[in-house]
């Protein structure tokens, strides 16, 4: 009798592991996308992101949404790697915030941020093993209210780090594991980082290597006759692997060019080169803008779902983009419609709903749509850059 209870309480808690996260998510979309006022939303958004900055929601790694205890118990609910991008997003979307307004409790809680991941002398508590964590190191950078060279010695190890996963061919490896493959998030994730790093303490082979990943992703990675990137290269065979039209990878590929471009100086011979790749990218993702104002998760697809990960990218992308001439306006545009779909999709407790989870593999794509730390900060991002401008 002992033994049955006991197992039977193992059940009850199985069970309620799986049910709770439902309910919980069911109970926070009642009343969803009540906001109208862009400025009370800029602030729900931002204190959502701020409270998130150290206390950071763990995403799942799995789509499974029954038995997760096993999952958890095999280790394959969560993973401190996805994090690295969940972390930079928010301090990337807090640090505009900053921009825009003086918030000493803010200030506070990036310092307790930083405090948490390096020591008193600059270098990481845990080094990284993955290059995700230059976009992390990017977003650092982009504080102005501490002093980088600080922390100089933690960058140089992200900058070793991106060193040691140059492969054969001279651009970037996306894990040491995977050498014969090149990822569009390969460009999110360090191009930013490498331009401002190299800029900042003078390494000009860290800026010509940005763009070199850049370009030979261009050369290799997009469709013929659309300026659509695929989910990785092959590089052995110059084939493309994965699908055309990956909402989130877009995202990357638009973080990579647009943040890469505006951390050139203006008279830096490389600024044009991307200016150009930047306008042909606006041009082809407009395209696909749904007149809700979200992209889908496959954008050349409207059956697809929309996806916030991808609007909240994009909307970055283009409004940053509208600064070029010749696409101002329709970057204006595509902004304004995709601001009006993350308020629709935002929960009356602040947290933006509905982007794509975490991708499996090359061409594996997850079909759980909830938050993404990620995606609030980069929502954060584009309304505070968005109302600065204006």
């Amino acid at each position: 009798m002992v033994i049955s209870l006991g197992i039977l309480s193992i059940l009850i808690m199985v069970l309620l592991m799986d049910i709770i996260p439902i309910f919980k998510d069911w109970l926070k979309r009642i009343h969803i996308g009540r906001f109208t006022n862009e400025k009370l939303w800029k602030k729900e958004i931002s204190d959502k992101a701020i409270k998130w900055l150290n206390k950071t929601p763990s995403i799942k790694v799995t789509d499974n949404q029954r038995l997760i205890a096993i999952d958890m118990l095999k280790g394959n609910y969560k993973s401190g790697v996805i994090q690295h991008w969940q972390e930079a997003g928010l301090l990337l979307g807090l640090s505009e915030y900053l921009n825009l307004t003086e918030d000493k409790r803010l200030k506070k809680e990036i310092n307790k941020f930083i405090n948490s991941k390096f020591d008193k002398n600059g270098n990481w508590i845990r080094n990284p093993q993955n290059i995700d964590v230059a976009i992390l190191g990017y977003a650092i950078m982009k504080l102005d209210f501490i002093n980088i060279a600080d922390y100089k010695p933690a960058l140089d190890t992200i900058w070793k780090l991106i060193k040691d996963h140059i492969g054969n061919d001279g651009t970037v490896e996306y894990r040491s594991t995977m050498k014969k493959y090149r990822y569009v998030d390969t460009i999110g994730f360090i191009c930013p980082f490498l331009v401002s790093y190299g800029i900042r303490f003078d390494v000009e082979e860290s800026i010509h290597l940005a763009i070199k990943q850049i370009k030979e992703y261009e050369k290799y990675g997009m469709l013929n006759k659309h300026y659509l990137p695929c989910h990785a290269i092959n590089i052995e065979n110059k084939l493309p692997v994965g699908l055309y039209g990956w909402g989130r990878g877009l995202g990357w590929f638009a973080i990579g060019i647009i943040d890469t471009w505006d951390a050139l100086p203006k008279d830096h011979p490389y600024k044009f080169d991307l200016e150009e790749i930047i306008k042909k990218f606006t041009v082809e993702i407009l395209k696909y803008q749904q007149k809700d104002g979200n992209w889908n998760w496959a954008v050349n697809r409207k059956e697809s779902r929309a996806d916030s990960s991808t609007t909240a990218t994009l909307g970055w992308f283009l409004v940053k983009a509208a600064k070029i001439k010749g696409i101002s306006i329709p970057c204006q545009e595509g902004v304004e419609k995709s601001i009006k779909y993350l308020m629709k999709v935002t929960r009356k407790n602040g947290e933006i709903d509905f982007s794509q989870g975490d991708t499996k593999d090359i061409g594996v794509y997850s079909m759980s749509f909830n938050i993404l730390p990620f995606t609030q900060g980069f929502s954060v991002r584009l309304m505070c850059f968005r109302l600065r401008i204006h």
